[in-house]
Protein backbone atom coordinates (compact mmCIF):
# COMPACT_ATOMS: atom_id res chain seq x y z
CA UNK A 1 0.00 0.00 0.00
CA UNK A 2 2.87 2.85 0.72
CA UNK A 3 4.33 2.49 -2.66
CA UNK A 4 1.36 3.05 -4.58
CA UNK A 5 0.21 5.31 -1.86
CA UNK A 6 3.16 7.68 -2.61
CA UNK A 7 2.82 7.10 -6.28
CA UNK A 8 -0.75 7.98 -6.38
CA UNK A 9 0.25 11.07 -4.24
CA UNK A 10 2.78 12.25 -7.01
CA UNK A 11 0.06 11.53 -9.57
CA UNK A 12 -2.37 13.63 -7.85
CA UNK A 13 -0.16 16.80 -6.82
CA UNK A 14 1.01 16.92 -10.18
CA UNK A 15 -2.35 17.34 -11.70
CA UNK A 16 -3.58 20.08 -9.08
CA UNK A 17 -0.27 22.10 -9.99
CA UNK A 18 -0.86 22.02 -13.23
CA UNK A 19 -4.20 22.84 -13.12
CA UNK A 20 -3.50 25.66 -10.64
CA UNK A 21 -1.42 27.54 -13.40
CA UNK A 22 -4.74 29.30 -15.15
CA UNK A 23 -7.72 28.00 -12.78
CA UNK A 24 -8.61 31.62 -12.02
CA UNK A 25 -5.66 33.49 -11.79
CA UNK A 26 -7.08 36.24 -14.13
CA UNK A 27 -10.65 36.14 -12.58
CA UNK A 28 -8.67 37.54 -9.36
CA UNK A 29 -5.86 39.86 -11.40
CA UNK A 30 -7.77 43.18 -10.44
CA UNK A 31 -7.81 42.50 -6.73
CA UNK A 32 -4.57 43.58 -5.42
CA UNK A 33 -5.10 45.10 -1.73
CA UNK A 34 -1.93 46.40 -0.44
CA UNK A 35 0.01 47.39 -3.61
CA UNK A 36 -1.20 51.23 -2.91
CA UNK A 37 0.47 50.92 0.85
CA UNK A 38 3.33 52.48 2.25
CA UNK A 39 4.97 55.06 0.13
CA UNK A 40 3.29 54.15 -2.84
CA UNK A 41 0.13 56.22 -2.40
CA UNK A 42 -1.21 54.88 0.70
CA UNK A 43 -1.10 56.25 4.56
CA UNK A 44 2.81 55.72 5.68
CA UNK A 45 1.43 53.69 8.81
CA UNK A 46 -1.08 51.42 6.80
CA UNK A 47 0.18 47.60 6.48
CA UNK A 48 0.43 45.52 3.84
CA UNK A 49 -2.21 42.81 3.23
CA UNK A 50 -2.01 39.75 1.64
CA UNK A 51 -2.86 39.71 -2.03
CA UNK A 52 -5.99 37.74 -3.38
CA UNK A 53 -3.81 37.00 -6.31
CA UNK A 54 -0.85 35.15 -6.37
CA UNK A 55 2.32 36.57 -7.15
CA UNK A 56 4.31 35.56 -10.74
CA UNK A 57 7.96 35.14 -10.38
CA UNK A 58 8.92 33.19 -14.18
CA UNK A 59 7.32 31.87 -16.53
CA UNK A 60 8.23 28.68 -18.54
CA UNK A 61 6.80 28.97 -22.06
CA UNK A 62 3.21 29.88 -21.40
CA UNK A 63 3.06 28.77 -18.16
CA UNK A 64 3.33 31.14 -15.21
CA UNK A 65 4.92 30.21 -12.27
CA UNK A 66 3.60 31.72 -8.78
CA UNK A 67 4.67 31.80 -5.52
CA UNK A 68 1.92 29.30 -4.44
CA UNK A 69 2.86 27.15 -6.89
CA UNK A 70 6.47 27.00 -5.82
CA UNK A 71 5.47 26.08 -2.08
CA UNK A 72 2.86 23.22 -3.70
CA UNK A 73 5.81 21.78 -5.14
CA UNK A 74 8.09 22.02 -2.22
CA UNK A 75 5.57 20.21 -0.20
CA UNK A 76 4.60 17.74 -2.40
CA UNK A 77 8.34 16.81 -2.83
CA UNK A 78 8.91 16.60 0.58
CA UNK A 79 5.76 13.97 1.57
CA UNK A 80 6.96 12.36 -1.34
CA UNK A 81 10.27 11.83 0.05
CA UNK A 82 8.80 10.98 3.39
CA UNK A 83 6.96 8.18 2.26
CA UNK A 84 10.24 7.28 0.09
CA UNK A 85 12.45 7.44 2.97
CA UNK A 86 9.78 5.70 5.33
CA UNK A 87 8.94 2.82 3.74
CA UNK A 88 12.68 2.23 1.73
CA UNK A 89 13.40 -0.62 4.18
CA UNK A 90 9.86 -2.50 5.80
CA UNK A 91 10.49 -4.06 9.22
CA UNK A 92 8.22 -6.17 10.76
CA UNK A 93 8.54 -4.29 13.50
CA UNK A 94 8.66 -0.81 12.31
CA UNK A 95 10.49 1.89 14.26
CA UNK A 96 11.18 5.53 13.46
CA UNK A 97 10.00 7.38 10.47
CA UNK A 98 8.43 4.37 9.44
CA UNK A 99 6.42 3.46 12.08
CA UNK A 100 4.73 7.00 12.06
CA UNK A 101 4.18 6.85 8.87
CA UNK A 102 2.37 3.17 8.64
CA UNK A 103 0.83 4.73 12.42
CA UNK A 104 -0.78 7.62 10.19
CA UNK A 105 -2.04 5.84 7.10
CA UNK A 106 -3.44 3.06 9.22
CA UNK A 107 -5.25 5.27 11.58
CA UNK A 108 -6.80 7.39 8.45
CA UNK A 109 -7.56 3.88 6.81
CA UNK A 110 -9.57 2.81 10.06
CA UNK A 111 -11.25 6.11 10.38
CA UNK A 112 -12.50 6.39 6.96
CA UNK A 113 -13.69 2.79 7.09
CA UNK A 114 -15.79 3.08 10.00
CA UNK A 115 -17.09 6.17 8.22
CA UNK A 116 -18.16 4.73 4.63
CA UNK A 117 -17.08 1.01 4.54
CA UNK A 118 -14.95 -1.76 4.33
CA UNK A 119 -15.74 -1.61 0.30
CA UNK A 120 -15.74 1.78 -0.56
CA UNK A 121 -12.87 2.73 1.38
CA UNK A 122 -10.45 0.24 -0.65
CA UNK A 123 -11.33 2.26 -3.71
CA UNK A 124 -11.11 5.88 -2.40
CA UNK A 125 -8.70 5.47 0.38
CA UNK A 126 -5.70 6.79 -2.16
CA UNK A 127 -7.53 10.03 -2.94
CA UNK A 128 -8.59 11.04 0.92
CA UNK A 129 -5.68 10.22 2.73
CA UNK A 130 -3.81 11.98 -0.07
CA UNK A 131 -6.02 14.94 0.18
CA UNK A 132 -6.22 15.16 3.96
CA UNK A 133 -2.17 14.95 4.12
CA UNK A 134 -1.28 17.23 1.49
CA UNK A 135 -3.77 19.96 2.79
CA UNK A 136 -2.35 19.58 6.28
CA UNK A 137 1.30 19.74 5.51
CA UNK A 138 0.68 22.62 2.96
CA UNK A 139 -1.45 24.57 5.92
CA UNK A 140 1.29 23.79 8.55
CA UNK A 141 3.97 24.51 6.12
CA UNK A 142 2.27 28.42 5.53
CA UNK A 143 2.93 28.93 8.78
CA UNK A 144 6.82 28.13 9.32
CA UNK A 145 8.22 32.73 9.67
CA UNK A 146 9.43 33.05 6.25
CA UNK A 147 6.60 32.31 3.87
CA UNK A 148 4.91 35.51 3.11
CA UNK A 149 7.48 37.54 4.62
CA UNK A 150 10.30 37.26 2.82
CA UNK A 151 10.33 39.11 -0.99
CA UNK A 152 11.07 41.63 -3.01
CA UNK A 153 9.80 45.02 -1.78
CA UNK A 154 10.49 48.71 -0.57
CA UNK A 155 11.29 51.15 2.49
CA UNK A 156 8.27 52.71 4.20
CA UNK A 157 8.10 56.15 5.55
CA UNK A 158 9.09 55.28 9.24
CA UNK A 159 12.21 53.45 7.41
CA UNK A 160 10.96 49.76 8.01
CA UNK A 161 11.12 46.88 4.72
CA UNK A 162 7.67 46.57 3.91
CA UNK A 163 7.60 43.37 1.35
CA UNK A 164 5.20 43.94 -1.72
CA UNK A 165 5.97 40.31 -3.62
CA UNK A 166 6.81 37.30 -1.30
CA UNK A 167 8.92 34.76 -2.30
CA UNK A 168 6.64 32.25 -0.28
CA UNK A 169 2.74 32.14 -0.10
CA UNK A 170 0.70 29.74 1.39
CA UNK A 171 -0.69 27.77 -0.99
CA UNK A 172 -4.16 26.77 -0.06
CA UNK A 173 -4.45 30.53 0.57
CA UNK A 174 -4.37 30.54 -3.26
CA UNK A 175 -8.10 29.86 -4.71
CA UNK A 176 -6.59 28.14 -8.07
CA UNK A 177 -4.88 25.41 -5.39
CA UNK A 178 -8.06 25.09 -3.62
CA UNK A 179 -10.53 24.46 -6.49
CA UNK A 180 -7.68 22.68 -8.63
CA UNK A 181 -7.99 19.88 -5.72
CA UNK A 182 -12.03 20.64 -5.43
CA UNK A 183 -12.20 20.02 -9.24
CA UNK A 184 -10.02 16.68 -9.42
CA UNK A 185 -12.36 15.45 -6.26
CA UNK A 186 -15.62 15.92 -8.80
CA UNK A 187 -13.84 13.85 -11.88
CA UNK A 188 -13.17 11.14 -9.05
CA UNK A 189 -16.75 11.53 -7.88
CA UNK A 190 -18.33 11.29 -11.15
CA UNK A 191 -16.05 8.06 -11.73
CA UNK A 192 -16.84 6.21 -8.71
CA UNK A 193 -20.69 6.95 -9.09
CA UNK A 194 -20.37 6.12 -12.49
CA UNK A 195 -18.52 2.41 -11.15
CA UNK A 196 -21.16 2.20 -8.41
CA UNK A 197 -24.65 2.39 -10.14
CA UNK A 198 -24.21 2.99 -13.47
CA UNK A 199 -25.86 5.65 -16.13
CA UNK A 200 -28.97 4.29 -15.62
CA UNK A 201 -28.64 3.73 -12.32
CA UNK A 202 -27.27 7.72 -11.99
CA UNK A 203 -30.11 9.05 -13.65
CA UNK A 204 -33.03 6.65 -11.17
CA UNK A 205 -30.77 7.58 -7.69
CA UNK A 206 -31.25 11.54 -8.91
CA UNK A 207 -34.54 11.69 -10.27
CA UNK A 208 -36.42 8.24 -8.80
CA UNK A 209 -39.22 8.29 -6.61
CA UNK A 210 -38.23 7.39 -3.20
CA UNK A 211 -40.69 5.57 -1.15
CA UNK A 212 -43.71 2.97 -1.36
CA UNK A 213 -46.69 5.33 -2.97
CA UNK A 214 -49.76 4.17 -5.01
CA UNK A 215 -52.48 5.42 -6.83
CA UNK A 216 -52.35 9.03 -7.38
CA UNK A 217 -49.92 9.80 -5.12
CA UNK A 218 -47.32 7.89 -6.72
CA UNK A 219 -47.79 9.68 -9.86
CA UNK A 220 -47.33 13.44 -7.30
CA UNK A 221 -44.29 11.76 -5.74
CA UNK A 222 -42.69 10.90 -9.17
CA UNK A 223 -42.78 14.42 -10.29
CA UNK A 224 -42.04 16.14 -6.93
CA UNK A 225 -38.67 14.04 -7.09
CA UNK A 226 -38.07 14.68 -10.54
CA UNK A 227 -38.11 18.65 -9.35
CA UNK A 228 -35.72 17.25 -6.73
CA UNK A 229 -33.68 15.47 -9.08
CA UNK A 230 -32.48 18.95 -11.00
CA UNK A 231 -32.01 20.69 -7.49
CA UNK A 232 -29.75 17.70 -6.31
CA UNK A 233 -28.15 18.19 -10.29
CA UNK A 234 -27.39 22.35 -8.74
CA UNK A 235 -26.13 21.24 -5.65
CA UNK A 236 -23.96 18.45 -6.92
CA UNK A 237 -21.90 21.48 -9.83
CA UNK A 238 -21.74 23.89 -6.38
CA UNK A 239 -19.75 21.47 -4.60
CA UNK A 240 -16.25 22.33 -6.16
CA UNK A 241 -17.02 25.65 -5.90
CA UNK A 242 -18.32 24.99 -1.87
CA UNK A 243 -15.42 22.85 -0.94
CA UNK A 244 -12.81 25.53 -3.07
CA UNK A 245 -14.15 28.36 -1.36
CA UNK A 246 -14.18 26.97 2.05
CA UNK A 247 -10.77 26.14 2.54
CA UNK A 248 -9.74 29.19 0.37
CA UNK A 249 -10.98 31.36 2.87
CA UNK A 250 -10.56 29.76 5.96
CA UNK A 251 -6.57 29.75 5.26
CA UNK A 252 -6.81 33.27 3.90
CA UNK A 253 -8.42 34.42 6.79
CA UNK A 254 -5.81 32.96 9.49
CA UNK A 255 -2.93 34.65 6.80
CA UNK A 256 -4.36 38.27 7.58
CA UNK A 257 -5.08 37.64 11.02
CA UNK A 258 -1.51 36.52 11.81
CA UNK A 259 -0.26 39.64 9.86
CA UNK A 260 -2.71 41.87 11.67
CA UNK A 261 -1.42 40.93 14.80
CA UNK A 262 1.76 41.24 14.11
CA UNK A 263 1.60 45.21 13.88
CA UNK A 264 -0.82 46.09 16.52
CA UNK A 265 2.32 46.40 18.81
CA UNK A 266 4.79 47.13 16.41
CA UNK A 267 7.42 46.49 19.69
CA UNK A 268 5.58 43.21 20.79
CA UNK A 269 5.33 41.86 16.78
CA UNK A 270 7.42 38.75 18.02
CA UNK A 271 5.26 38.02 20.97
CA UNK A 272 1.37 39.04 20.39
CA UNK A 273 0.79 36.15 17.11
CA UNK A 274 2.43 33.66 19.12
CA UNK A 275 -0.93 32.45 20.49
CA UNK A 276 -2.60 32.84 17.45
CA UNK A 277 -0.15 30.38 16.12
CA UNK A 278 -1.38 27.94 18.19
CA UNK A 279 -5.00 28.39 16.87
CA UNK A 280 -4.09 28.28 13.30
CA UNK A 281 -2.06 24.85 13.77
CA UNK A 282 -5.39 23.48 15.26
CA UNK A 283 -7.59 25.05 12.28
CA UNK A 284 -5.24 24.11 9.64
CA UNK A 285 -5.50 20.12 11.10
CA UNK A 286 -9.32 21.21 11.11
CA UNK A 287 -9.34 22.14 7.46
CA UNK A 288 -7.35 19.00 6.16
CA UNK A 289 -10.02 16.97 8.10
CA UNK A 290 -13.02 18.58 6.86
CA UNK A 291 -12.15 18.36 3.24
CA UNK A 292 -11.44 15.28 3.07
CA UNK A 293 -14.86 14.02 5.51
CA UNK A 294 -16.65 16.36 2.63
CA UNK A 295 -15.49 14.49 0.33
CA UNK A 296 -16.09 11.34 1.99
CA UNK A 297 -19.34 11.92 2.52
CA UNK A 298 -20.37 12.81 -0.81
CA UNK A 299 -19.00 9.54 -1.96
CA UNK A 300 -20.77 7.77 0.37
CA UNK A 301 -24.40 10.12 -0.79
CA UNK A 302 -24.09 8.25 -4.06
CA UNK A 303 -23.13 5.13 -3.49
CA UNK A 304 -24.16 3.87 -0.03
CA UNK A 305 -26.53 1.64 -1.22
CA UNK A 306 -23.98 -0.58 -2.50
CA UNK A 307 -22.98 -0.45 1.30
CA UNK A 308 -24.99 -2.99 3.30
CA UNK A 309 -25.20 -1.83 7.09
CA UNK A 310 -24.02 2.14 6.14
CA UNK A 311 -26.87 3.64 5.16
CA UNK A 312 -27.25 4.90 8.93
CA UNK A 313 -23.93 6.72 8.09
CA UNK A 314 -25.88 9.18 6.78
Amino acid sequence: MPSRFSIRLLLLLVAATLFCVGAVEHGLAAAQPGHGTGTHGGAPDEHHTLPLKAVELFHIGPFTITNSMVVTWFVAAGIIVLAQLATRNIKPVPTGLQNFWEWMVESLYKFLESMIGPQLVKKTFWFFATIFIFILFLNWFGLIPGVGSMGWGHTTANGTFQVDRPLLRGANADLNLTFAMACIFFVCWFVWALQANGVGGMITHLFGAKGETKGLLKFLMIFIFFIVGWLEIVSILFRPISLSFRLFGNVYAGEIMLESMSVVVPSLAWLIPIPFYFLELLVGFVQALVFMLLTAVFTLLIAQHHEPGHEAHH
